[in-house]
């Protein structure tokens, strides 16, 4: 097929799927739901890629296939999860065994023979609220539910709100199909974020309830503070928010807020900005609309106004542009990768394998096949006495099971295919696929346990072996898992209530245990874990130099291990012996001088 039109964007890695190769209409078969009126024409290749890639990660490429109309056969197409397990493990590899919420100052005040400080007093103090807020508010789930998506989709978002019912923050997760947010020409670089963002999505109809389709949409907008608004309705019955006026008429404004007579804009001050009076506050909008009132001059960014049924809060706000008392938009939105120069959205892990995951998937559909014949052989008969079906006269079918006994002439014979090579062919393609995709995803053997520990010479070559997948933690650590943590805790720590916030000076953020076993202080070595002070240089590449004195550490014990020497370096010798026993020895040259603590060998 001729190539008529060459497009290039962040969801390029997807032109070759017949359903994205229309630009203004990607999906439009496969996913009709995409076609409705209200979404904008820019954001179809998006959220056309979030369902292809939701379709590989639920096992359903061939029925995708299938209904695009690019393979017939998709349907009986074989995929054995290798989507999903590939997206597990980077989630795995991203947020560590734990993730902890850590104030500077907090974590060891009771280890040190002096009375704790002040301000180490008061940093526990501090840990101790967002600590209990995330075991309230399920932060592990949520991150993993964000971080899931942004590793499957390539984006991910945090949202927080204010619950006066249960009062505290709430910590929510969204799809990324419904966030829409609205750029304007002056914000290319990736890192600003929009003055306005929405989520959007269609509400199904309940005939029961005597509901219609309807279209929900939030929408979070930085704008200048006004007057102060209460709750009221409309002429018709509809809930909106109205200006309070005072005894003589005039606008009242909310306690706190200053009116500057110079430039006649109301100011606030904020507790993260003390002593800078901002004239900037976040507004708040949750309504519906009726699908039926909308046509094709609609859509997400330019909704009726007044066809719109603003939702009301538990306590009776209307929210109709809801004052929330902050100068920033309570949204995160957390990219897989470091979107490119002029992008703002973030590569899923799969977008480079695709078609390696395409290429995967036909091979084990072909290795199935294979297996029938292998397992159940064609045979040939010549010669063969076959029984007879009296009442046609005619020879039976001949079936191939256990037990069937032909009885064959003097000159008969029976051959049967063998196809156990092509099937032998089939698995090692399969094997080199699967290399390939784990080197193409950085993800290498030893981080999928694939890897064969006994052809590792040493741990230094396994640390190289799983360089790439340090890299590719790194990356992605450069803004999801730590920094949206580090928000969200910020944020509930300060608040109490809307309008009231908690003062400090003290970072809160979030931190991931470690991907790697050599970043918590450990060494691997032939499958061994090296536990000492020592293993900070040595993930480093580096011989660890220290001097020790005569005589003989404190051993533990190695279980199944022969006797070998298994780390050497400058000043020191590690040996084991028959039984699993390891000692540290200094060598002979080694001066005399203090080591930084005992050193144990122990199995993992």
């Amino acid at each position: 097929m001729r190539l008529r039109e060459l497009l290039i964007d962040a969801w390029s890695w997807l032109n070759c799927k017949q359903a994205m190769a229309h630009p203004s209409g990607p999906g439009h078969h496969a996913f009709p739901e995409l076609n409705t009126s209200w979404v904008p024409a820019e954001d179809l290749r998006r959220l056309a890629s979030y369902k292809f890639l939701a379709a590989y990660d639920s096992n359903q490429a061939g029925q995708l296939a299938s209904v695009t109309g690019g393979d017939h056969h998709g349907v009986e197409r074989r995929e054995l999860g290798d989507p999903a397990k590939l997206i597990d493990t980077t989630l795995s590899y991203l947020l560590g065994a734990e993730q902890t919420i850590v104030v500077p100052g907090a974590e060891h005040p009771d280890q040190a023979d002096e009375e704790p400080t002040p301000e180490a007093k008061a940093a526990v103090d501090l840990q101790d609220k967002p600590r209990s807020w995330a075991d309230k508010e399920l932060l592990p789930l949520r991150i993993q539910q964000a971080e899931r998506c942004a590793v499957r989709s390539g984006d991910g978002l945090y949202t927080l709100a204010w619950e006066p019912s249960k009062r505290r923050v709430l910590l929510r997760t969204h799809d990324p199909g419904w966030y829409f947010p609205e750029w304007d020409e002056g914000e290319q670089d990736a890192q600003e974020y929009p003055q306005r963002v929405h989520f959007a999505w269609e509400l199904p109809a309940d005939p029961v309830r005597g509901l219609k389709d309807r279209v929900r949409r939030i929408t979070y907008e930085l704008g200048p503070i006004g007057p102060a608004t209460a709750p009221g309705k409309t002429s018709d019955g509809r809930a909106i928010r109205e200006q309070v006026a005072g005894a003589d008429g005039d606008p009242v404004l909310t306690v706190g807020d200053t009116l500057d007579p110079l430039t006649s804009m109301v100011t606030r001050i904020y507790p993260w900005a003390p002593g800078k009076p901002s004239s900037t506050t976040c507004y708040l909008t949750d309504a519906e609309w009726l699908l039926e009132d909308l046509g094709s001059a609609h859509d997400v960014f330019s909704l009726p106004a007044n066809k719109a049924a603003y939702r009301v809060r538990s306590d009776g706000q209307v929210l109709d542009r809801l004052d929330l008392m902050v100068d920033f938009i309570p949204v995160v939105h957390v990219p897989n990768s470091i979107p490119d120069v002029g992008e703002r959205w973030g590569k899923p892990t799969l977008a480079t394998v695709r078609q390696l995951m395409d290429e995967l998937q036909a091979t084990d559909t072909d290795s199935a096949s294979a297996s029938s014949t292998t397992g159940t052989p064609i045979v040939a008969l010549a010669g063969a006495r076959l029984p007879i079906d009296r009442s046609t006269g005619q020879p039976l079918p001949v079936r191939v099971e256990a037990g069937t006994v032909w009885q064959l002439a003097d000159n008969g014979r029976m051959d049967t295919l063998d196809t156990s090579a092509q099937l032998a062919e089939l698995r090692q393609r399969v094997d080199h696929r699967l290399d390939r995709l784990v080197s193409n995803t950085r993800l290498t053997t030893a981080g999928l346990g694939t890897l064969d520990v006994a052809k590792v010479p040493s741990g230094y070559a396994l640390q190289l072996a799983l360089g790439p997948l340090d890299s590719l933690v790194g990356g992605m650590r450069a803004w999801p898992a730590t920094t949206s943590t580090s928000c969200c805790c910020a944020w509930c720590s300060a608040c109490t209530t809307p309008g009231r916030w908690v003062t400090t000076s003290v970072p809160v953020g979030g931190r991931c245990s470690p991907c790697l076993p050599a970043r918590s202080g450990t060494v691997v070595a032939r499958g061994l874990l090296i536990r000492s002070s020592l293993a900070g240089s040595v993930s480093d590449g580096h011989s660890p130099r220290f001097t020790a004195p005569k005589g003989r550490y404190r051993s533990g014990r190695l279980l199944g291990c022969g006797t070998s020497l298994l780390y050497t370096c400058p000043g020191s010798r590690l040996r084991v012996r028959a039984g699993g026993t390891a000692e540290w020895s200094p060598r002979a040259d080694t001066e005399a001088g203090t080591t930084s603590g005992d050193h144990e060998v122990s199995s993992p």
